[in-house]
């Protein structure tokens, strides 16, 4: 796939970041508060790569994904390596001493 939609978003949360962090460094519990994820599994012979399955109303996505990118309480990047082609990351911000 040689053109990728981008789409970006901000969202401030008011918890601090290693709560933030937590629940995104989880990836297997990811389901349980993205209801559109229907699945992750991290693979035990490279913890790099996880499963991914999406389902939803008469339709299901499965790809497995490669993190590209992992740095503590700032970024988690990835990338589609089979199934359905998909790249993105995620990154923290601690505003605890901005106003």
């Amino acid at each position: 796939m040689s053109d990728w939609l981008e789409h970006s978003v901000q969202v401030e949360v008011e918890v601090p970041i290693e709560l933030a962090w937590e629940l995104w460094s989880d990836l297997e519990q990811m389901p349980r508060w993205m209801k559109w994820i229907d699945s992750v599994e991290v693979l035990k012979e490279d913890p790099d790569l996880s499963r991914w399955k999406l389902a939803s109303t008469g339709f299901e996505f499965s790809w497995l994904s490669r993190i590209l990118k992992l740095v503590p309480h700032q970024i988690i990047q990835w990338e589609s390596v089979d199934g359905l082609p998909n790249r993105g990351a995620v990154r923290f911000y601690d505003r605890k001493d901005s106003s």
